[in-house]
């Protein structure tokens, strides 16, 4: 698939359409009112005090080290990096 930007790969993982950042992140970690990294760390399996930064949560969710957030989760999603 071709590249998305930040909320695009975000629905795309949840299976969503059209959801804001930490909407689509929620239903994609199946939590409710939570951040956007709050719902990532959830989805990722890492609990307070241990809650990931952005880019760490989203690259440990892809399996990918040092990628911005935005490339990692379309790295997750078998999109073509640019």
């Amino acid at each position: 698939m071709a590249y998305r930007e930040w909320v695009g790969v975000l629905n795309q993982l949840a299976g969503t359409v059209g959801r804001e950042e930490s909407g689509a992140a929620n239903a994609w970690a199946g939590t409710t009112n939570r951040s956007t990294v709050g719902a990532l760390n959830v989805k990722a399996g890492n609990t307070m005090p241990n809650y990931r930064e952005l880019g760490g949560v989203c690259n440990q969710l892809a399996g990918t080290t040092n990628l911005a957030p935005v490339d990692a989760l379309n790295t997750l999603a078998g999109n073509t990096l640019p």
